[in-house]
């Protein structure tokens, strides 16, 4: 989407923003509705206003696809519902495509006319914005990274997996010695790689060197060639799923017999149609509850998939349903706030949740320190030989080794 020209940064809009008393907000007289007239920014007696930043393109933006479909699917059951005391949520986007500097101008972009209560965020590129947001305390949910947890204001309900709970599942499939494939070359994807390494060696698994790939341009025979020559037993994709089929492909051509291979994106149907003869075999670590284990909760959530994104052809997808649960996380930040809501009461209230569960999808989290505390318990699943469906392999296994 394009953006208007702007002729000061973020960091320099920063002061008058506050002495404009951005986080203000005070009750006024009654609408014809439920709700009370307020003075917050993106609040009117009839509607919230909520900001999203999406990585809609650039490197790694396949992955985070299907977020507005999740997103519309909470929103309109929730506006169906009668919205949030009274008041409809609308939201607007803004593509930051995976640039940390387009990052900052969208932020500011949402934040120079105060139009937005606060904002959702589906990206890996926002650091360059997050002291930013702190200052002025404006209340983001969404996809956290490790550098959001010095800040009150940014919430999620996954900041850190336990690597180690990979390593044990790594150990369970009879692999010892890892190796990783990374496309692209994101600080935060290189950190995360760097953290699962130490996570490995730290409970007798070897790693080795990450290897560079992508399928438009590098050749994946070589790579395989080179992950065959390390004693490579287990792949790990810090990759799109085209990266890591790729790659898969080859080494069976060369004959490197894994383990394990082990992907953090491609868990979705429309990956299987596409892909899922290339990724047999492929596992996934799963953070939310697998669609396979069905139940009330998935129900809902295709429910609201079906009739508020029906542009969605295949509703189980993984980016869809997180970002499902960011939005369910801001409506329950926007409840809690009252019918005249700040950002600093959203902020306050919604910390001291203890037991956020999103509606079951996921196990309850403790909002007070998800951002420190890594998630130790989690699910993997597996693309079948046919590459025709998945199969919850482990519905949950923890970083001491035990689980289901």
């Amino acid at each position: 989407m394009p953006l208007p020209r702007r002729t000061r940064s973020l960091g320099l809009a920063v002061a008058s923003l506050l002495a404009a008393g951005v986080t203000s907000c005070s009750p006024g007289t009654e609408s014809s509705g439920s709700s009370v007239a307020c003075t917050s920014p993106g609040v009117t007696p009839d509607t919230v206003n909520i900001g999203l930043v999406v990585s809609d393109s650039g490197v790694g933006s396949a992955a985070f696809a299907s977020a507005r479909s999740g997103i519309d699917a909470r929103i309109g059951q929730a506006n169906e519902e009668g919205g949030v005391h009274g008041r409809q949520i609308a939201y607007e986007w803004r593509d930051d495509a995976s640039s940390p500097a387009q990052g900052d101008r969208v932020v500011e972009d949402f934040l120079r006319d105060d139009s937005v209560f606060g904002l959702m965020a589906v990206t890996l590129t926002l650091d360059a914005s997050i002291d930013t947001m702190s200052a002025l305390r404006i209340p983001v949910v969404g996809y956290g990274q490790p550098s959001w947890a010095p800040h009150t204001n940014m919430f999620t309900n996954l900041s850190l997996p336990a690597p180690a709970t990979l390593g044990r599942y790594i150990q369970a499939s009879g692999g010892t010695r890892v190796g990783v494939v990374m496309t692209g070359s994101l600080p935060s994807t290189i950190q995360s790689i760097e953290r699962y390494n130490e996570a490995f060696r730290s409970i007798g698994l070897t790693t080795t060197d990450t290897v560079q790939f992508a399928s438009a341009t590098d050749n994946p025979v070589r790579v395989a060639q080179h992950l065959a020559a390390n004693g490579v037993d287990t792949l790990i994709g810090f990759t799109q799923p085209q990266d890591l089929a790729a790659v898969m492909q080859a080494a069976r051509q060369v004959r490197l017999n894994l383990a394990a291979t082990i992907s953090f994106t491609g868990y979705d149907r429309t990956v299987l149609s596409a892909l899922g003869p290339q990724l047999a075999g492929a596992t996934f670590p799963v953070y939310f509850l697998p669609f396979e284990a069905g139940g009330p909760a998935i129900d809902r959530y295709r429910d609201g998939m079906t009739r508020f994104a029906p542009e969605t052809v295949q509703t189980d997808q993984r980016y869809a349903l997180n970002s499902y649960i960011y939005a369910d996380m801001f409506l329950r930040g926007l409840d809690l706030a009252g019918e005249c809501p700040t950002r600093e009461g959203f902020i306050s209230a919604l910390r001291k949740v203890s037991d956020y569960d999103a509606g079951g999808l996921i196990e309850p989290v403790n909002l007070a320190n998800t951002a420190t505390e890594p998630l130790d318990c989690y699910a993997f699943v597996k693309i079948n030989p046919a590459g025709t469906a998945f199969d919850v392999v482990r519905k949950r296994l923890c970083a001491d080794g035990t689980g289901s």
